[in-house]
C-alpha cells in the first residue's frame, strides 16, 4: 500500500493549481493593477488644468452693445439686468418692469432678433449683442405696423403689458408674415394682460400681417 501511494503522489501534483499557486497568482495580478490604476491617476493629475473663468465684479464693469441702431457703452454691476440697464442707464423707459420675473413678458425686447425677457437677462451677457426695444421699431418717424394696429383695433387698456406685446406680436411677423390665429396665440402665449385684452391684440396683428404685404 505505501509503494502504491508513493506512485499516485505525483499524479495528483499535476492535476490542477494548487491553493498556494493560486493565492500567488491572484496576489500579482492584484499588484499588476493596483500599477496600473496609480499609472492612470498620475497620468490624470498631469493633465493641463482648464482655463480660468474670467471674473467680474463686484464693482462695475464695461458692458457694450447695440441699441436700436446705436452703439452704446456702460459701466454696469455685474448684477444688472438688461432691463435696468436700458431704463435706468439710457433712459428707454417703453420697456416695463412689472413682474421681475419672467412671468408676464411685459419687459420683452429682441435680442439679436428673437423676443426675450429683460428683466431675466443680464446686461453683461448681452455683451457685442444688439437689442431692439419698442422705440427701434418706429423708422424715420413712422410707426411699425404692429403699433398702428394697436392704436386702430384698441389692442391697450391699462397699457403696462402693451409694449411687451408689441414687441412679441412684432417679433412673430419677423419669421412669419403669414401667421394664423393659432400661430399669434403662441407668439403671446407667455404675455399677461390682467385686462384681457387678448382678442384684440389678436386682431390688431393679423390685420397688421395683411398690411404689411401690400
Amino acid at each position: 500500500m505505501k509503494n502504491d501511494s508513493k506512485e499516485r503522489s505525483p499524479e495528483k501534483k499535476k492535476q490542477g493549481v494548487s491553493r498556494r499557486a493560486f493565492l500567488r497568482g491572484a496576489g500579482m495580478t492584484t499588484a499588476g493593477t493596483v500599477a496600473l490604476a496609480s499609472g492612470m491617476l498620475s497620468f490624470k493629475a498631469a493633465e493641463p488644468a482648464p482655463p480660468k473663468t474670467a471674473v467680474l465684479g463686484p464693482g462695475e464693469t464695461e458692458v457694450r452693445f447695440v441699441v436700436n441702431g446705436q452703439q452704446r457703452t456702460l459701466w454696469i454691476e455685474p448684477r444688472t439686468t438688461l432691463a435696468d440697464a436700458l431704463r435706468e442707464h439710457l433712459h428707454l423707459t417703453g420697456t416695463k418692469v412689472v413682474c421681475d420675473r419672467g412671468s408676464c413678458s411685459a419687459c420683452t425686447v429682441w435680442l439679436d432678433g428673437k423676443p426675450v425677457n429683460s428683466c431675466m437677462t443680464l446686461a453683461v451677457d448681452v455683451e457685442g449683442g444688439e437689442v431692439t426695444t419698442v422705440e427701434g421699431l418706429a423708422k424715420n418717424g413712422e410707426l411699425h405696423p404692429v403699433q398702428e394696429a394697436f392704436i386702430e383695433h384698441d389692442a391697450s387698456m391699462c397699457g403696462y403689458c402693451t409694449p411687451g406685446m408689441v414687441m412679441s406680436c412684432a417679433g412673430l411677423l419677423e419669421r412669419n408674415p403669414n401667421p394664423t390665429l393659432d400661430d399669434v396665440k403662441l407668439a403671446t402665449s407667455g404675455n399677461l394682460c390682467r385686462c384681457g385684452t387678448y382678442p384684440k391684440v389678436f386682431d390688431a396683428t393679423l390685420a397688421a400681417a395683411k398690411k404689411m404685404k401690400k
